[in-house]
This record gives C-alpha cells, sequence and structure tokens, in this order.
C-alpha cells in the first residue's frame, strides 16, 4: 500500500504514535490539514477527512473510478511495467456545494422511504440495540437496497454525470451505498455527506468522497455544559435512546479541524467514550486527544467502559442507563 502511493507521488510521515503508521494529505480529495493515514502492518489506509478506507484495491477503486475487477487488471499492469509507476492521482471533479447539498437531500430522503421495506435492514437495526422506530426516522436512517436510485434520481432532474462525481453512482452507474445502512450527515441543516453502514461484513463500510462535516448533530449539543463524544453513529443511536442527550460523535478517533473548532468554542466538559477494544487503539486516541484539547483549555475526563466494549454494545448486551451514568459520574481527566 505506502509503495504504491509512494510511486503515484504520495508524500507521508510516521505517525506520532508509531513507525508502522505514515499520515498525509489525501490523494482523493482537497484539503490542507494531513488527515490521510496508511497502516504499514495492516497495509490499509484511512482518511479521516473524507471517511474512505481500505486496501490497495480499494484505493485504486476510488482514486481511478475503476471497478474491482478493472483495479485488479491494472494493479497488474503497473508491477509489470518497467518502470513500476503510474499517472498522477487527482481528484475526482466537485460539483457546486448547492448542487451536492440538492442530490444529497434527495437521496437520504429516497433511502429512508426505502428502509421500512427491508425487513432485513429493520432487523440489523434492531441487533445494533436502535428498537424505537421514531429515533430511526428523527436520525433519517435510511437503506440502500439497490437498483432504483439512479432511476430516481434523474427523474427527478439530477444528471448520471452530478451522480458519479458526488460518488453516489460508480462508474458503472450502479448504486454506491447498496447494501448499507445510511445516515445523513448534516452541517448547519445542510446534508453534506452520506455513511453507509454494511449489515455484514460483505461491503466496506464508506463515506461519499468529500468532508463529512463536523460532529454529528452538534447543533443539538452545542450550548451543553457537559458534552459525551463517542466514535461511531451506533453509538450515539443507542445513547440517546437512553436518554442521554448532550451526545455528539466524531465518526472517528481523529477529529477534523472543523470539529476541533466546535469544541473549542465554548466552555464546557468533555466525556470521551471510545471503545475499550482488544487492541487498545481506542483508548490511545482517547489519550491524545484529552492531551491536544486539555492544550486548548478544554476540560475532558475518560469513561472507562468495560474490557472489549463500545457504547452501542454495552447497551447491547444489557448495559443501562443507570449503570451508565455511573460510569459518567466515575470519569477521570
Amino acid at each position: 500500500m505506502l509503495n504504491y502511493l509512494r510511486q503515484q507521488n504520495w508524500t507521508g510521515t510516521a505517525a506520532t504514535h508509531g513507525v508502522d503508521e505514515f499520515v498525509g494529505l489525501c490523494p482523493l480529495h482537497q484539503e490542507t490539514h494531513p488527515s490521510f493515514y496508511v497502516n504499514v502492518h495492516k497495509n490499509r489506509f484511512y482518511c479521516h477527512g473524507c471517511g474512505q478506507g481500505g486496501d490497495v484495491i480499494r484505493f485504486v477503486e476510488l482514486s481511478r473510478q475503476l471497478s474491482f475487477r478493472q483495479s485488479l487488471v491494472y494493479l497488474e499492469q503497473t508491477s509489470a511495467s518497467p518502470t513500476n509507476s503510474a499517472p498522477p492521482l487527482k481528484p475526482p471533479p466537485t460539483p457546486p456545494p448547492a448542487e451536492r447539498t440538492a442530490v444529497l437531500e434527495q437521496a437520504a430522503a429516497f433511502y429512508q422511504e426505502q428502509l421500512d421495506r427491508c425487513p432485513q435492514a429493520l432487523g440489523y437495526l434492531k441487533r445494533r440495540g436502535l428498537c424505537d422506530p421514531a429515533l430511526s426516522k428523527q436520525l433519517r436512517i435510511g437503506y440502500a437496497h439497490g437498483g432504483s436510485l439512479r432511476r430516481h434520481l434523474t427523474t427527478q432532474g439530477f444528471s448520471f454525470d452530478l451522480l458519479w462525481r458526488v460518488g453516489l453512482l460508480n462508474s458503472q452507474g450502479r448504486d454506491a451505498f447498496y447494501g448499507r445502512i445510511v445516515f445523513p450527515l448534516a452541517q448547519e441543516e445542510r446534508t453534506v455527506n452520506l455513511y453507509g453502514r454494511s449489515l455484514g461484513g460483505d461491503f466496506a463500510h464508506r463515506f461519499l468522497p468529500g468532508p463529512k462535516g463536523g460532529f454529528y448533530a452538534w447543533e443539538q449539543v452545542r450550548q451543553c455544559p457537559e458534552v459525551i463524544l463517542v466514535e461511531g453513529l451506533f453509538d450515539y443511536a443507542v445513547l440517546w435512546q437512553a436518554g442521554f442527550h448532550h451526545v455528539t460523535c466524531c465518526l472517528g478517533t481523529h477529529l477534523n479541524a472543523c470539529q476541533v473548532r466546535q469544541l473549542c468554542d465554548g466552555v464546557r466538559t468533555v466525556y470521551l467514550t471510545f471503545d475499550v477494544d482488544v487492541h487498545g487503539s481506542g483508548q490511545r486516541a482517547s489519550q491524545r486527544l484529552a492531551h491536544h484539547l486539555r492544550k486548548q483549555g478544554i476540560a475532558t475526563r475518560r469513561v472507562l467502559l468495560p474490557h472489549g466494549h463500545d457504547p452501542n454494545s454495552f447497551f447491547v448486551q444489557g448495559g443501562d442507563a443507570r449503570t451508565f451514568q455511573s460510569l459518567l459520574e466515575a470519569a477521570q481527566p
């Protein structure tokens, strides 16, 4: 993965928390703050700006707008070439913000309509602990069953070229979110991106190319003196369902520049409620973020869930609001 990126003139520096990880500007979208990470040990990448991640095949799919099979052929040809190199990467053309917002709003509404028609998707939400249909509607959760998004949006007046540039369709015209639960991501009441969560292990979770915006549902908590910060949207959903409405989600463990500004725009205490996973990555990220926020004058508390749990699994496996409240009260700086 790293060798391929360097062939494309990508420049990364060793991340501060390990020599096996490199960070640099994302080749998939325009950015000024490095948020593109490459893990040498796992041979995978992830961008905390646009939310894309995967292996080298997935990177070629995204950067070259190729299918999986075409990407394999491309990589074989590249490795067989005398120079073992390829043309420099260019980000896909970005549509104007107003056009992007309009088509994302329509796509989100379409996916939301499809959710109630798919028992498999509804069953998945229940298994993830989201049992309140009203909350699913409030969060505008949808499902991409595939097959009819292109037809629906083109009848609404959106061109195939626009749908492809936004990332809703791949180069073959298929729904890019096929087989995924879809969450709209809004900023200042505008849909700025979509997040797709696979029902199983068949598909990678994904964002559309482009910025993912700030914290999830930030406007609802920005005036709160205490904020619970979680990694994932299902963490957010189960906490909200349990009555913790001063919660927001950073959609990963690395904050982008917009999110840092949001946390620093007032006086508040942030309860970092990241995964307590086997490899310790969630807690390492929590420690780094706590250190950074304290330097900015933001009070932090680290919430320690039972070993092996995130907020979602904590509630799914029998945790309740009273026990979680006790964990908040026991949180340490």
